[in-house]
């Protein structure tokens, strides 16, 4: 536990993560899903991870399958995400688009947003600064 107080850097985060799991502390992932004005919108909190992107995954398919393909992902409460997670934005990118829809991502913090620009996603998805940006964005689209 002394490890988790001297946590102060990103190598030590797997560490951190190690000791989290172990210790069995409740999975601080959540998400929720709601429909305004014909955008579905997915809000993500807390870790997305291997363990979680299936819920993202699924959320998400959900959506397609339900014929909304104008989606909004707010990431204000997200605080990690793993390449597990990028990867269910990749994963549908290319279905919601070949349909005419879009994902648009928002919210995110820094921390989190600093991941996605590493990788590139600001090249493939519009990263908007709140929610409301984001129903503006596919208003005038």
């Amino acid at each position: 536990m002394l490890r988790l107080v001297a946590l102060s850097s990103f190598t030590d985060f797997p560490c951190f993560y190690f000791c989290w799991r172990l210790f069995n502390v409740p999975n601080p992932f959540s998400i929720q899903t709601a429909v305004e004005g014909g955008l579905s919108i997915i809000s993500l909190e807390g870790f997305v991870d291997a363990h979680t992107a299936p819920q993202f995954e699924n959320a998400v398919q959900s959506e397609i399958d339900s014929g909304r393909i104008s989606i909004i992902v707010n990431c204000e409460k997200l605080s990690y995400i793993s390449s597990a997670g990028l990867g269910v934005f990749m994963s549908f990118v290319e279905e919601v688009r070949d349909r005419g829809g879009d994902i648009k991502i928002c919210g995110l913090v820094p921390k989190v947003k600093h991941t996605f620009e590493i990788l590139g996603f600001q090249d493939i998805f519009e990263m908007l600064e709140d929610q409301p940006t984001a129903k503006q964005k596919f208003a005038a689209s």
